[in-house]
């Protein structure tokens, strides 16, 4: 180990160790990111020198390293040393701090333990203590040197990258694969002292659409030591992660917005700080279902309580194959009462109860009043009254973010309201993107809500959000990424300041299904809609992989069975949501009477399992289907219980064998959850632990049972 080297810290969290380097002459280094036992062996000398806690580039410093695109030998990072550090008790548990001071800044990383888990929620501070002004480009918010630490072979051969694409009516598609896969190949032999890449792993989002492309997750695992590291950014803007190798190992970096990828920069005068997005970091001893398990129990912990969470109630919204953007009191009425037999809770008037009938609705979203014309005779309070006479809470669909370009409020308003771009409002789609860092925006919006709320007695708000803004807005910003980022949190406080008023209120988050899916939203929402696909048989496969971004108990899928809906169909919607949040929609009025007892079968079901859903842990058998599989398979398991969906696609296997190691020699108790009296499809070898389905028929799904007796 090097002589500058001077000292060590060593901090312990529920089976992680982590071992800091302080010294006169150089950055805090993070030694070691792993689990104890892998402490044994000092880290590779050649491999220190990179192993810095933070990396920051300021504007105007040199970039001290051959590092092509990568976040490596920032400045001024490598003038910081160390100062001072502490341990602090918060209620989520442990809380390390270490600040640095160099190149006319004070930063200060924040390591906080999260629970009883393996993983840590880390952010940087930065304050400028110089006398000049300084302007950032790149704040890590997570430094993980040595990435590919343990066992024997190379990293190019040894470590797998999971990764999760998100695109509209595509959301949750995992793949993985070696690092070869992804174009990031060890470009060196084994005797070469100082090999590194110039080209990196690099996923990035840029805009408004937080998961657009990607979720903001990842896992790398260790296929010797059987290891996983995994990391989450819970922002809801630009955000960005990079693994590429230095010193002969791997690093993982992970920040929000940055000046190359997201149009972002910060400005700093003397005294003034900047904080970094949050990121949880951790590492288990296990594959990336154990790793997402590790997330499932993290995003519980860091989210705002909401007794929605705790109750689950089944909601209906009108939209999805159903009335579509076209409600009138004619067209609600029987479709309310359809859903008031069926047991829905809840029923939610989705988009277009603002806009005439001759009127496009897209465009003229910014009033939020009632059209005339779709609701007389009563009008839409007619609507609300009789929601609540059927016993469910009514609901309504608002996008509170944009005004559409034909809406009054965006020729009255002044252009400080809106996303600017070099003194031009930003448009996407038809809408202007409102600022919630104006005061008047915020104003306005809270007039809109308190409105609605005083007015129709709405108990639920489905707040969507349809256009990407892009970049940000260089109004009053340092750059169109800080902007972005502003606003960003603005609107997060201004959701925390609506629950405050409102607390019963349930507020769902929907970006066009699945486009904001990320812990920064969905720490201040308790429900997020998880795709807008409209083929219940693509549904299947992202409702299989939605518990893998979302906690089941916030996870919204569609149910919607068509006017034609046969049995099959009825039964292949319902397991879609079962397991998660019911979003019931379809046209329940007109289908034939076996499907709606179906319909209602299910709901009833599912008001007996809530109570293991929102304790329980996701799994996945056979690991995370991609559309254009046959099979897929996910359950819940919470104690001796095990609730376990299955859908069988297209082709020609008719038989699923799903291993279930951990019952293997035992003979658990086996029976169908839904439909009820389906005769007997499944055989169990309890020798070899393994579950065999058999379902005849394509686009087929069932739900099971399994009690550890």
């Amino acid at each position: 180990m090097p002589k500058h080297l001077m000292k060590t810290h060593s901090f312990k969290a529920n089976g992680l160790h982590l071992l800091f380097a302080f010294s006169e002459d150089a950055p805090v280094k993070l030694l070691t990111f792993s689990f104890s036992k892998a402490t044994k062996t000092a880290p590779d000398s050649r491999l220190v020198k990179w192993s810095r806690l933070v990396e920051v580039q300021a504007n105007g410093h040199d970039w001290d390293d051959h590092h092509g695109n990568k976040y490596t030998g920032t400045n001024p990072a490598g003038q910081l040393r160390y100062q001072s550090h502490r341990e602090t008790r918060t209620p989520l548990g442990t809380k390390l701090e270490i600040v640095q001071v160099g190149g006319r800044l004070r930063v200060t990383s924040h390591l906080q333990v999260i629970g009883k888990l393996g993983a840590l929620r880390s952010w940087t501070e930065v304050v400028n203590i110089g006398q000049n002004p300084v302007l950032l480009e790149y704040v890590s918010s997570a430094a993980l040197p040595g990435a590919s630490v343990g066992g024997s072979g190379i990293w190019d051969q040894k470590m797998r990258l999971h990764i999760a694409d998100n695109t509209w009516g595509g959301e949750c598609q995992w793949r993985s694969g070696g690092l070869k896969d992804f174009g990031l190949s060890q470009v060196y032999s084994q005797a070469f002292d100082t090999g590194f890449s110039l080209n990196r792993v690099s996923i990035s989002n840029q805009g408004s659409w937080s998961t657009l492309g990607y979720l903001p997750m990842g896992a790398l695992e260790n296929t010797e030591t059987g290891e996983t590291l995994f990391w989450q950014i819970e922002h809801n803007g630009s955000w960005h992660w990079e693994i590429s190798d230095i010193a002969k190992e791997l690093y993982v970096l992970i920040s929000g917005p940055t000046f190359r990828e997201g149009h972002w920069s910060k400005r700093l005068a003397r005294g003034e700080s900047f904080a970094t997005v949050p990121a949880t970091i951790g590492r288990v001893k296990g594959d990336l279902t154990t790793a997402l398990q590790t997330l499932n129990t993290v995003r519980r912990l860091i989210r705002l309580p909401h007794p929605d969470m705790e109750k689950m109630p089944v909601i209906f919204n009108d939209y999805m194959n159903c009335l579509m953007a076209e409600p009138t009191t004619e067209k609600l009425l029987p479709v309310i009462d359809a859903a008031a037999e069926v047991g829905c809770e809840y029923f939610v008037v989705d988009a277009g109860w603002f806009a005439t009938l001759d009127e496009t609705w897209w465009t003229s979203v910014g009033e939020w009043e009632e059209s005339p014309d779709r609701f007389p005779n009563g009008g839409f309070v007619r609507v609300m009254d009789h929601i609540r006479a059927k016993g469910m809470v009514p609901g309504l669909w608002l996008e509170m973010e944009v005004v559409g370009i034909t809406s009054p409020v965006a020729r009255n308003s002044p252009d400080t309201w809106f996303f600017q771009r070099d003194g031009r409002r930003v448009s996407d789609h038809g809408r202007y993107q409102l600022d919630y860092r104006n005061p008047e925006v915020r104003k306005y919006a809270d007039g809109i809500l308190d409105r609605v709320i005083r007015d129709y007695g709405i108990g639920y708000i489905k707040n969507d959000y349809n256009i990407n803004a892009g970049p940000g807005t260089d109004l009053k910003a340092d750059g169109l990424g800080d902007g972005l980022l502003e606003h960003n949190r603005a609107f997060l406080a201004w959701m925390d300041s609506v629950m405050k008023r409102h607390p019963g209120l349930v507020v769902e988050n929907c970006a066009s299904g699945g486009m904001r899916m990320d812990y920064a939203s969905l720490c201040h929402h308790s429900i997020q809609s998880t795709s807008d696909q409209t083929d219940y048989r693509l549904t299947g496969i992202i409702a299989a992989a939605s518990a893998s971004a979302v906690t089941p108990e916030q996870s919204a899928v569609w149910s919607y069975p068509l006017k034609n809906a046969d049995e099959e169909e009825t039964i292949f919607n319902m397991v879609n949501a079962l397991l998660l949040r019911i979003h019931q929609s379809g046209r329940i009025h007109e289908i034939a009477p076996r499907s709606l007892a179906l319909v209602k079968e299910g709901i009833g079901y599912y008001k007996t399992i809530r109570k293991v859903i929102r304790r329980g842990q996701p799994i996945w058998p056979l690991g995370l289907a991609r559309f254009g599989a046959p099979w897929a398979s996910f359950g819940i398991v919470s104690g001796k219980t095990t609730l376990l969906a299955v859908w069988r696609f297209a082709g020609k296997q008719r038989t699923l064998d799903i291993p279930f190691p951990q019952l293997r020699g035992k003979e658990p108790q086996i029976s169908v959850g839904f439909p009820a009296g389906a005769a007997p499809f499944w055989k169990w070898n309890r020798k070899t632990g393994i579950l065999s389905v058999t379902l005849t028929k394509e686009h087929c799904a069932r739900l099971l049972r399994l009690v550890d007796r």
